[in-house]
């Protein structure tokens, strides 16, 4: 058993979770109002299905832009699946909501970014049959912070916000929010 809580795994899922509502919503009812979603996820990520050609051009993490064009939008427990253009060639790509990095609403300078936990670092050394060794002090969870679309993919439906400092930056005054602003000391 392992001798602690795990809070930063236990954020991080309860924040997906908050990707995976967003997503059911706008599944069922379409996006309301200007929400615009900026998703990055790791293209390398296990069940991570995508064409050969997005690969090749996006080997390790893509942005997709889910606004006006898009279709098919599915979305179950483990992620979502949606249909988008890429050079006006449809694609159908399927993305978990673990290898999710970064979700981004600019229209209300709302942003999650997501850290990488190994596969040692989810399991204790107990469970994983590995000596335990020195034992390491666990990730800092996720925080809440607005996170700018970093080079959108191609997936993009239309051009990003221009914002004051420019296309790729978000407008407005959004503050970044550490969770160990909360911790006692």
């Amino acid at each position: 058993m392992p001798d602690h809580i795990r809070y930063d795994l236990l954020t991080q899922q309860a924040l997906r979770g908050v990707v995976r509502n967003v997503l059911v919503d706008a599944a069922k009812k379409g996006l309301p109002g200007e929400h615009h979603f900026y998703i990055s996820f790791d293209t390398r990520a296990e069940g991570v299905r995508l064409s050969d050609r997005l690969k090749g051009q996006y080997p390790e993490q893509m942005t997709i832009i889910l606004q006006h064009q898009f279709w098919d939008l599915e979305v179950d427990d483990a992620g979502f699946s949606v249909g988008l253009s890429f050079g006006g060639v449809p694609e159908k790509l399927s993305v978990p909501f673990d290898a999710i990095k970064g979700f981004f609403d600019p229209s209300v300078q709302f942003g999650l970014q997501f850290e990488e936990v190994s596969e040692s670092e989810r399991q204790p050394a107990e469970e994983t049959g590995k000596p335990a060794g020195k034992k390491k002090q666990p990730p800092s969870p996720a925080a809440p912070t607005p996170l700018p679309p970093s080079a959108p993919a191609a997936a993009e439906p239309s051009a990003p916000p221009e914002g004051p400092d420019g296309p790729d930056k978000p407008s407005g005054g959004a503050e970044v929010v550490r969770l160990d602003r909360f911790r006692k000391k």
